[in-house]
């Protein structure tokens, strides 16, 4: 949670201590000298919201402490806990209030000295209040806090508990004698009713029950990142204002590891983008798509087997499949040893495809890792320039360009770029230029290898 948050909650907590004191103090001051019970149950009330918000601001300044070794999902639950803290004092007070409420009514007190000066007062208390509860309750939806959630409730409850003893303390002036021992009484069931609100969600929260539709929302952002093929299980809490979501999700098992990476680096954007403050664990499960075609399907059995393969090629012969792969091996391997890994592949095939596959292995040496080489002389990049020129000339592949020559220790490597109709087929293309480089090859036995790069004319 960024510093603006804590501070905003740190600064609504102080000012409602000051207010709360100063407010109850006064109400039972009045209470007091004019022995309204009332009114000193309402003082008695606003004495814990006290209490209360000290709490509140202490425990605000810890729980928005980032994770530590200690505590993996950070220190929000303690917000939980003040709150069944707060709620256990105000149920005591309850309790003591309606046990002298009735008291009063049956033994007959003395009713009240009424005055002008206690309305004064409350009217008072009831627009303080009702400031504080609003402010609290927004700075409690913008923060997630729990803690400043039971602070706003707290205050909404002196707002109407002050309105009763209004009402309590008119009736008494008319006569009626009973009139603030009622409204004593209802200061207590409002206190227990707004309570047990509170105490419900923060039970909910402490037993990690996924917030209402938080699940689905979850699930919905991490299905729509590019990629997720669907998601198998979810599962969310909340601690403190932060959601916590766990997610196992189905990919494509032909996508690479980075490709993986990137769609739980979306997934954590989508998520933090849906709820807000989120911290998302995601576990990617590889599946095979209905439309994985029998190549990558070969290409993900030689990934698993560490192996390197290429110029996978696939015919259905009237339902009978054929494979044939080229596989790279280690060069010093022995013929026997590396047979048995084009054995051991061949036999991963036939598990996945069935037995009836036939598979043909071309077992050929690992390309090695070429040391550095240092550019040709300029005379011998022309050389090999005008052969190439002229092994394309009368052809399809024409406009040889970008001629470069490297010499190592292996022999000597070419690059060059050339253009060809842009309506020509790739396997035409290809087929083209394989013809100039093995003639390039023939013409200078010293070439190890040669790289071209087809293009199609300029605009």
């Amino acid at each position: 949670m960024n510093a603006h948050v804590n501070t905003e909650k740190t600064t609504v907590a102080v000012i409602s201590i000051f207010a709360s004191a100063g407010m109850a103090a006064a109400k039972f001051t009045v209470g007091i000298i004019i022995g309204s019970l009332a009114l000193i149950s309402e003082a008695l009330h606003s004495s814990v919201d006290v209490v209360a918000t000290i709490i509140t601001w202490l425990v605000v300044r810890v729980s928005d402490r980032p994770a530590d070794d200690e505590h993996h999902y950070g220190h929000g639950k303690l917000e939980s806990l003040s709150a069944l803290g707060v709620i256990a004092l105000l149920y005591v007070l309850a309790g003591g209030i309606l046990v002298e409420s009735w008291s009063r009514l049956t033994e007959g007190a003395p009713p009240p000295v009424i005055t002008a000066i206690p309305f004064i007062v409350l009217l008072i208390d009831i627009a303080v209040n009702f400031w504080r509860a609003r402010a609290l309750h927004r700075a409690a939806r913008d923060t997630r806090s729990q803690a400043l959630a039971a602070d706003a409730l707290h205050f909404a409850s002196d707002v109407l508990g002050s309105v009763a003893v209004i009402i309590g303390l008119a009736l008494t002036a008319l006569g009626y004698r009973w009139g603030d021992a009622a409204a004593a009484i209802a200061v207590a069931v409002m206190i227990s009713v707004l309570g047990l609100r509170l105490a419900r969600s923060t039970v909910e929260t402490l037993l990690d029950r996924a917030p209402e539709g938080v699940s689905e929302t979850a699930a919905a952002a991490i299905r729509a990142v590019p990629g997720v093929v669907d998601v198998e299980r979810l599962r969310a809490r909340m601690v403190g204002p932060t959601h916590f979501i766990e997610a196992i999700a189905k990919v494509p098992r032909t996508y690479p590891i980075d490709r993986v990476e990137e769609i739980k680096r979306k997934a954590q954007q989508a998520v933090t983008m849906a709820l807000g403050d989120a911290d998302l664990t995601f576990t990617a499960v590889p599946v095979a798509r209905d439309n994985e075609s029998v190549r990558e399907r070969i290409m993900v059995i030689a990934r698993n087997s560490g192996l390197a393969v290429h110029h996978v090629t696939v015919h259905d012969l009237g339902g009978k499949l054929t494979v044939s792969i080229d596989l790279e091996v280690d060069g010093e391997m022995d013929l026997t040893a590396a047979h048995d890994i084009a054995h051991g592949l061949e036999r991963s095939i036939r598990e996945d495809f069935g037995e009836d596959v036939e598979v043909d292995t071309h077992i050929e040496p690992l390309e090695p890792e070429l040391p550095v080489g240092t550019d040709a002389a300029p005379d011998r990049v022309e050389t090999i320039r005008a052969a190439l020129s002229r092994f394309a000339a009368d052809g399809a592949i024409h406009d040889i360009h970008n001629v470069r020559v490297r010499d190592t220790d292996a022999g000597e490597i070419v690059n060059f770029h050339c253009r060809a109709a842009p309506s020509m087929s790739v396997i035409k293309v290809h087929e083209n230029v394989d013809e100039i480089e093995r003639a390039l090859r023939r013409a200078f036995p010293t070439i190890k290898r040669v790289i071209s790069h087809a293009e199609p004319p300029r605009a």
